[in-house]
């Protein structure tokens, strides 16, 4: 379980954790079971940002910088396979030409188009709460979409043959016991610092998104990419944004 745990830091973030020691290849096959795990250190990180330089410069800069703590902290891991998975349906019509437009290193329109969108909702539904509330949703947010993105693994197989994956690696299907350590490491967070209240809206948006995210990718793919994993991911945590937003204009405010 060590073992299988520091791979998923090593995978999913850039700091030096293949330092502590040389983790075996097979491990690397159950990251995504501790990817909400992940999610304490990168939402704890981004945080921590948000909190410390809304001190001394205005929420919308502090909110900014969290994005990009993050963005460094993961090497853009996750926006990269966003672009990729938007560029691929976007522009792809068939299942090959899908697959092979999210393989290709280049960055399209639809791509470029697709992160403006994104990181524009992003910065303006986190700005939009107050500094504590934006520090608790991004604590609680980032582990519960990773729970609920993780999910198609479960699902749908690996769509490409190994030695295709960016990663060369794929991802091994949970077990029961994964499954339940993956929920607890999700939904953990939500539950401690959020109003149930809140959760019980902003929490089913994700599992919503990502369960529709699923079937379009079975769809279309007949299987799922590390491309996939990402995209769901952050889609997920923005419809997550989006529904604290709503409980919280609707039921704080008015």
């Amino acid at each position: 379980m060590t073992n299988r745990l520091l791979a998923a830091f090593v995978f999913f973030t850039r700091l030096p954790f293949w330092r502590i020691r040389e983790v075996p290849a097979e491990c690397f096959k159950h990251v995504v079971n501790y990817w909400p795990l992940a999610g304490w250190l990168t939402g704890g990180i981004m945080s921590i940002t948000l909190w410390v330089t809304a001190q001394i410069l205005p929420l919308s800069v502090a909110v900014l910088l969290a994005i990009l703590a993050r963005l460094l902290l993961t090497g853009c891991l996750h926006e990269d396979g966003l672009a990729d998975f938007i560029d691929g349906f976007g522009g792809g019509t068939t299942r090959e030409r899908t697959l092979a437009i999210m393989k290709d290193s280049q960055i399209g329109s639809y791509g470029v188009i697709g992160l403006i969108i994104y990181f524009s909702l992003m910065w303006s539904l986190l700005s939009a709460l107050p500094l504590t509330l934006a520090c608790i949703v991004i604590l609680a947010g980032d582990p519960w979409s990773k729970f609920c993105a993780a999910q198609q693994i479960n699902f749908l197989p690996y769509a490409r043959k190994e030695e295709e994956s960016k990663a060369k690696v794929v991802y091994n299907r949970m077990s029961p016991g994964a499954f339940i350590l993956a929920l607890i490491s999700g939904i953990l967070p939500a539950v401690v610092f959020l109003p149930s209240a809140a959760f019980g809206l902003a929490g089913v948006m994700p599992l919503a998104t990502s369960a529709i995210l699923i079937l379009l990718m079975k769809k279309r793919l007949q299987g799922y990419t590390g491309d996939c994993c990402g995209a769901v991911f952050l889609l997920s945590e923005l419809t997550f944004y989006i529904g604290i937003n709503i409980v919280y204009q609707n039921y704080y405010i008015n």
